[in-house]
């Protein structure tokens, strides 16, 4: 056979000693790393389109973690934020990760906005049990790029949409609060749109009253377990954001109200704090929160929300003056109409009484000189209730005068007697009386009424309360009488105070029956010494 026919001879020199085989094994290996390069190019590009294809923030977050996951084939992953970048310090995870630390032999991938860190991804259990190799990390690093990009967008549309909120509320705010809006309805609105503006779980308005705060309105998850609590303002956070008009952000508000030693009725976690005006001079603070393990807020929703107290602190103000001035223009309308009372028809009234007393003197006949002197007395009451009106209009309605308060003891011993006591109020008992002797006349007027339901088994009863040079309380009832030897530590407690007001006290029995019991003292209270 010739030497250039033998078997396994390569005749031209360019296959030396390489079988066929081996060729095709090699082409097919080549062909399948080409085709898995292929896939792995469509499967980024697929995922930076699904991750580009939501703005809100936490979607762009969970659609990378997941993104990431698949194109390496990893059962869990997560992105571990930090927490100084926009208040989203936090974990998001899918598959079987948990908060726990990653393990050891997991992928770590950093992420960066604008080469400033954003945060860590991790992978880990990548399916078939095998480890990550040099292109799973080179993909997933490329995957980060646009990640960062997509979170920088998600960043900028959720700034956005917070400045469109901030806008709306305080327009909205400022025009409730000037166009003569419920004062209450005021302050929700307020918590309710600061609610909004931080994407917060829960809002609150708390303002000064004395040394406390009272949550006036709240907006948002339980806000009606917190509405209207109290709180020292030297025992809460909220106290140093209102003495030193800076605003305070904590990741656990829980904890800062433990170590004040004050119990909260509702789980809080995040929570921002801001003042409602500057230092010295601030109404308040406006509170957001989140439950426990929710996001912080940060310094783009800090920002938002320190403008929009601002505006709401300078509305309410406004809205107090506008108060103010209809106040006045009402008193000064009441004013004129309690003067043409006194002046036109008190006067009318008093020459027709005298003209009547004038009757009854050549008046022939007995049976009219009563009648006439009846009419006289009917007269004079009503000269009295005119009177008595015209006092009540010098105070504005709701406001929390002695005649408000005489009016609500009354009211609540109706419930105890079974019956409404009559009621005579006479005399400027809101302008005249001293604040203390104001202080004492509901009191005492409590325990009168309340020793007539307890043991005069009284079918009808009259409460007199005037003022005049001095202060008169009388409780007249139609009950069993006084009974001496009983249980006199209520008489002795009214007894030692119109006392210690430089008045009189004294008991006595009526002239057709039950009781008579009369507190006097001076309008005034007790004189003081000069020196």
């Amino acid at each position: 056979m010739p030497p250039d026919s033998q078997p396994g001879q390569d005749r031209t020199g360019l296959l030396p000693q390489l079988r066929l085989d081996d060729l095709l094994a090699e082409l097919q290996t080549r062909l399948v790393a080409v085709l898995t390069t292929r896939d792995r190019v469509h499967a980024l590009l697929e995922a930076v389109v699904t991750i580009e294809a939501d703005l809100d923030l936490d979607s762009v977050l969970r659609r990378i973690v997941e993104a990431s996951a698949t194109l390496v084939e990893a059962q869990s992953g997560a992105l571990r934020v930090l927490p100084e970048e926009d208040g989203y310090g936090r974990l998001v995870t899918v598959g079987g990760f948990g908060d726990e630390p990653p393990p050891r032999d997991c992928l770590e991938v950093p992420v960066c906005v604008r080469e400033q860190a954003f945060g860590t991804l991790y992978l880990a259990d990548k399916a078939g049990g095998g480890g990550f190799d040099e292109n799973d990390e080179n993909v997933v690093a490329a995957l980060a790029i646009a990640a960062g990009v997509a979170i920088e967008n998600a960043r900028l549309y959720d700034e956005v949409r917070r400045r469109e909120r901030w806008l709306t509320a305080s327009a909205e705010v400022s025009a409730s609060l000037l166009s003569g809006t419920d004062p209450y309805e005021e302050l929700v609105l307020v918590a309710e749109r600061a609610r909004q503006i931080c994407d917060a779980e829960t809002s609150g308005v708390l303002l000064v009253d004395g040394d406390e705060f009272v949550l006036e309105a709240a907006a948002g998850l339980h806000a009606d377990i917190v509405r209207g609590r109290r709180y020292r303002i030297d025992q809460v956070i909220a106290g140093r954001v209102y003495r030193s008009g800076r605003s305070l952000e904590t990741a656990d508000a829980a904890e800062e109200f433990r170590q004040a030693g004050v119990s909260l009725p509702i789980p809080v976690g995040p929570a921002l704090i801001v003042p409602l005006g500057s230092a010295g001079t601030a109404r308040g603070v406006l509170a957001v929160s989140n439950p426990p393990g929710g996001a912080t807020f940060g310094e783009p929703a800090r920002r938002l929300l320190e403008a929009f107290a601002a505006q709401a602190a300078v509305a309410l103000e406004l809205a107090d003056r506008r108060q103010d001035t209809e106040r006045l223009a009402l008193l000064e309308a009441r004013g004129r109409i309690a003067k043409d009372l006194h002046d036109t028809v008190i006067q009318q009234l008093f020459a027709t009484a005298i003209t009547l007393m004038s009757a009854i003197k050549i008046s022939e006949k007995r049976d009219v000189a009563v009648r006439v002197r009846r009419a006289v007395d009917d007269l004079d009451d009503t000269i009295r209730q005119i009177r008595s009106t015209i006092f009540a209009l010098q105070v504005m309605p709701g406001e929390h005068g002695l005649r408000a308060r005489i009016q609500h003891v009354i009211d609540k011993a109706a419930e105890s007697l079974g019956f409404a006591p009559e009621t005579r109020l006479d005399g400027p008992l809101d302008l005249a009386v001293g604040d203390e002797v104001a202080v004492q006349v509901p009191a005492v007027l409590a325990e009168a009424l309340s020793n007539v339901a307890r043991h005069a088994r009284a079918g009808r009863v009259s409460v007199t309360v005037s003022a005049g040079d001095e202060l008169v309380v009388r409780v007249i009832d139609d009950g069993i009488g006084f009974r001496q030897g009983g249980r006199r530590s209520g008489l002795r407690n009214m007894a030692e105070r119109a006392e210690r007001l430089g008045g009189s006290f004294r008991i006595r029995p009526g002239e057709s029956g039950g009781t008579v019991l009369e507190w006097r003292v001076p309008v005034h209270g007790p004189e003081r010494d000069g020196g």
